[in-house]
């Protein structure tokens, strides 16, 4: 166990911690709480100023006094000391009631209707103020749930099961989340380490008995001590024994490509895809297929070697499924901070549907025959992963598929560096998968 880990179950959860539906229960009703009291309050202050505004509807004539005299104006009579005058309102301009029902009417009529505009437009206001400490409250509540998507999308995206949640705060149920998708995490990683372990080890045992197999078959044919009735089926078996060693070595290479341990080196695309293009010339010409390039300098950072297989892997896989006088185009280059290797070729009409599982190890499409290992674009899937990179596929509409990698691009050394490295058009050369 690691100190990242050590240190997570060294917390312990304090006992005043709420579970996070604890929270948000206390939360909601806190602040339903204190806004209905708000709006309580309020209603009643405006209820005992209106009450007071329409004062004058409901009490005697007599008691009634203009709200406010000119100065040095005549006294036209005193008012009856034992009452208390209410004033007029300035703006009255309608008739004054002159029963106690219609005062009484008037009266409620008034106060209600604008009770009700008051009390909608507080309504209103305290709605907003409602809805915006619930969404302030329910992201302070929920940001660590925002945390394990963000996490979780990134894991998914990349090739790597390296990185941790690791969620502090409270002990409660988004930290309970966290704690098990890590240690869901920890047992993938373990399990594919295991498994990418068990296939390099395999792989490389089995290269030896495999090349004592081919010497011991090669030694009698070449010497001719191997009856001529024989010799078939000695062939067939040195075929079957090359065919396992390929099948070994790409193996080998799909583990490489999933180890994640790698030295990154500078690489340029568009002399891997020329090599790749010049090594499978041969294969290109005796299938008939002729192969067009635009290389473009890619500068990238990664392991040659791994680089090398995508290219040769993606131009193997356009040459193999192809048909007699289709073409084959690769092409580099770099778009913003990417580059890139792109491979279209003619083929077969391909569903789109299809198309994930030709990245499957030993799948090889419906309509692919049974040529190649099956394990090229899984191949190449894989050594674009561990480098962070992308990679589409996209069937043409005619037939054949048209497959792109990006790769984060490094900075060219030289300025002065090729725009274009090779020749527009190699005739007969071509690539698998």
């Amino acid at each position: 166990m690691n100190a990242r880990h050590r240190g997570r179950t060294a917390r312990r959860p304090s006992p005043y911690r709420l579970p996070l539906r604890g929270r948000l229960a206390l939360v909601t009703t806190s602040v339903f709480v204190v806004l209905g009291a708000g709006l309580l309050l309020l209603n009643w202050l405006s209820s005992r100023q209106l009450i007071e505004d329409h004062r004058y509807l409901v009490v005697p004539a007599a008691d009634l006094v203009p709200q406010a005299d000119p100065p040095g104006a005549p006294n036209t009579g005193s008012p009856d000391p034992a009452r208390s005058p209410t004033p007029l309102p300035p703006d009255i301009s309608r008739p004054l009631p002159t029963t106690p029902a219609e005062a009484f009417d008037d009266f409620q009529h008034s106060v209600l209707n604008e009770l009700l505009v008051r009390s909608l437009l507080l309504l209103a206001l305290f709605t907003a103020l409602a809805a915006l400490l619930a969404w302030w409250a329910g992201r302070r509540s929920l940001h660590r749930l925002t945390q394990v998507t963000a996490a979780a999308r990134r894991i998914s995206a990349g090739s790597t099961l390296d990185e941790r949640l690791d969620l502090t705060g409270p002990h409660d149920e988004v930290r309970e989340l966290g704690d098990t998708f890590d240690a869901m995490l920890d047992r993938l990683d373990r399990s594919f380490t295991a498994q990418r372990h068990f296939t390099a080890h395999a792989s490389h045992e089995l290269r030896t008995p495999l090349t004592l197999q081919r010497t011991a078959l090669e030694i009698p044919l070449a010497q001719g001590r191997v009856p001529a009735d024989l010799k078939p089926a000695l062939q067939r078996a040195l075929d079957a024994n090359a065919r396992t060693e390929h099948l070994i070595d790409a193996l080998l290479t799909l583990a490489r490509g999933e180890s994640e341990n790698l030295t990154p080196h500078p690489v340029d695309l568009a002399d891997v895809a020329g090599n790749a293009t010049e090594d499978l010339a041969e294969e290109a010409r005796t299938a008939e297929v002729r192969v067009t390039a635009h290389l473009a300098a890619a500068p990238v950072a990664g392991d040659p070697s791994l680089l090398r297989h995508i290219a040769l892997n993606l131009l193997a896989n356009a040459v193999r499924h192809n048909h007699p006088g289709g073409t084959a185009t690769v092409a580099t280059g770099v778009h913003g901070k990417l580059a890139f290797i792109e491979v279209v070729n003619t083929g077969p009409v391909l569903d789109p549907e299809e198309i994930p599982t030709l990245f499957e190890p030993f799948q090889r499409g419906a309509k692919r025959g049974s040529k190649g290992l099956g394990l090229g674009l899984a191949v190449v899937r894989a050594i674009t992963l561990t480098h962070d990179g992308k990679i589409t596929t996209t069937p043409r509409p005619g037939g054949g598929l048209t497959v792109r990698v990006d790769l984060p691009r490094r900075p060219l050394s030289d300025p002065q560096e090729r725009d274009t490295g090779r020749g527009p058009e190699v005739p007969g050369h071509g690539a698998s998968r």
